[in-house]
């Protein structure tokens, strides 16, 4: 999944996108607000961490920028330990969750990935789905209580699709998603990303809809 780190401390901005990457995220940086506002009204992001003393323009403003045009991706804002009132007034403009500094990574990890569940309608965090469950805080793929090995690439593609169960994705939304933005875009490279996933997890669990995507089916359907 793809996230936007907003920051413009580079030491927290790269500690924060090194921990996203080994947690199974795809992560851009941006460090100017007004960029910030820019990318996060034109790109498709799953999420976005945010911190509110921003050149250009402050993070609040940028927040409320975004719900007024109606975006609507989860927003982790960032704040001074002392700041309540900014905690208050962030909420009020539209963020999920909040995190003051200094915090733990593990627990940025954590609030992120609760975001990101609740954005999709996943409220636990290991998500199953007949014999296929995905574990979330392990980053696990187990069908029939099993564990999959799976790479990087292709666990991200099992976790887009299970977080989003029951909804066709086209294969632009998946390499938006699995891909960082300045990967060569071939046309079949998620095609044979599907593949080698169907071989490891079984041909009928990824199902195809012909000239619109792919599609995880929701238990029952």
């Amino acid at each position: 999944m793809r996230i936007l780190v907003v920051e413009d401390d580079p030491d927290t901005a790269e500690a924060v996108a090194h921990s996203l990457a080994a947690a199974g995220y795809i992560v851009e940086l941006e460090a100017n607000g007004e960029e910030a506002w820019f990318k996060g009204d034109t790109e498709p992001y799953a999420a976005v961490v945010l911190d509110l003393g921003l050149p250009g323009m402050d993070g609040l403003s940028i927040l409320r920028k975004w719900r007024q045009s109606g975006q609507v991706f989860p927003v982790l804002i960032l704040t001074a330990r002392g700041d309540w009132h900014e905690r208050v007034e962030g909420i009020d403009a539209g963020a999920d969750d909040y995190l003051p500094k200094p915090f733990q990574m593990q627990e940025l990890i954590a609030r992120l990935r609760g975001m990101v569940r609740r954005s999709t309608g996943q409220l636990a965090p290991v998500i199953t789905i007949g014999l296929l469950s995905l574990d979330t805080r392990q980053m696990q793929v187990s069908l029939e209580g099993v564990p999959i090995h799976l790479s990087p690439q292709e666990y991200r593609l099992v976790s887009y699709l299970m977080h989003h169960a029951g909804r066709v994705i086209s294969q632009l939304e998946l390499t938006e998603q699995l891909y960082v933005q300045d990967f060569e875009r071939d046309s079949n490279a998620v095609e044979v990303l599907v593949g080698r996933v169907r071989r490891k997890l079984g041909a009928g669990l990824i199902q195809t809809r012909r000239g619109f995507g792919y599609i995880i089916e929701k238990a029952g359907a």
